[in-house]
């Protein structure tokens, strides 16, 4: 399933979305709003896939950052072409759709490439990747969560700094701080992702899909309510047949 600048494909239980637009590989609001609409038919795909996956197509690029001449257009008080909540459908999607979301990064992530990158549940990057929200630098401020995920992803202080200074951070800093899970060699680096995601996806998808749920909708809650999500979800997975057929094949000592 293929649309103008993003392209649907499987990789067994994992459903790669991947994005080009060359030669400037930014994000238009267009853009945004198919990557909106695949969410959302993906949401109705749970059975089929457990992990959803973005990635750049283009040499050096996951997204370079959001589209200069839709911002002009914003400047005069008017609207681009595409759903003018796209950004937050796609983000909020990738935030609770029932899949996690793995933004794999090989290159250039800023402004509002990382801020989707931001949206998802684990991010995974090549060793030549690198992050910034430059917004300050053109007297604007991140307006695609940037301000408020990043903070909550890296710490107060770190967030702060990095919105503040516009300035780059490299896959190994980016590792050391949070902003990524994972860095792997650029030589390779799709075919690595793959299998780095297909280690999550041999887990059952009803398991996966609990998981997610606990760790991003307890995050915002006081830790007391977040407890007790994490109890209500565990006891609806162990009373299901596929729990109990799971804890059955496990071989216990005598």
């Amino acid at each position: 399933m293929t649309s103008s600048t993003w392209t649907l494909s499987a990789q067994g239980k994992i459903a790669v979305l991947t994005f080009e637009r060359p030669p400037r590989h930014t994000m238009t609001l267009a853009s945004m709003t198919e990557l909106a609409n695949h969410l959302d038919s993906l949401v109705e795909r749970s059975d089929e896939f457990s992990l959803i996956m973005l990635t750049g197509g283009s040499d050096g690029y996951f997204i370079a950052h959001a589209d200069f001449d839709d911002m002009a257009v914003y400047a005069e008080g008017k609207l681009p072409p595409g759903d003018p909540m796209a950004y937050r459908r796609a983000h909020d999607r990738l935030e609770n759709m029932p899949q996690p979301t793995l933004a794999v990064i090989d290159g250039q992530a800023w402004g509002g490439g990382c801020e989707t990158a931001l949206a998802c549940t684990m991010r995974i990057a090549s060793e030549r990747s690198h992050f910034s929200l430059p917004e300050v630098s053109v007297g604007i401020i991140p307006g695609a969560g940037g301000s408020q995920r990043l903070p909550r992803l890296v710490g107060a202080a770190k967030g702060a700094e990095l919105c503040l200074s516009g300035r780059r951070v490299f896959a190994e800093e980016a590792k050391t701080i949070g902003l990524v899970n994972q860095i792997l060699p650029t030589d390779g680096f799709l075919e690595s992702a793959i299998k780095w995601g297909g280690k999550i996806t041999r887990h059952p998808p009803s398991a996966l899909f609990a998981a997610k749920r606990a760790v991003v909708e307890g995050l915002r809650e006081p830790l007391a309510d977040g407890l007790q999500l994490e109890r209500e979800l565990m006891a609806s997975l162990n009373a299901s047949d596929e729990a109990k057929a799971l804890n059955a094949s496990v071989a216990r000592p005598d």
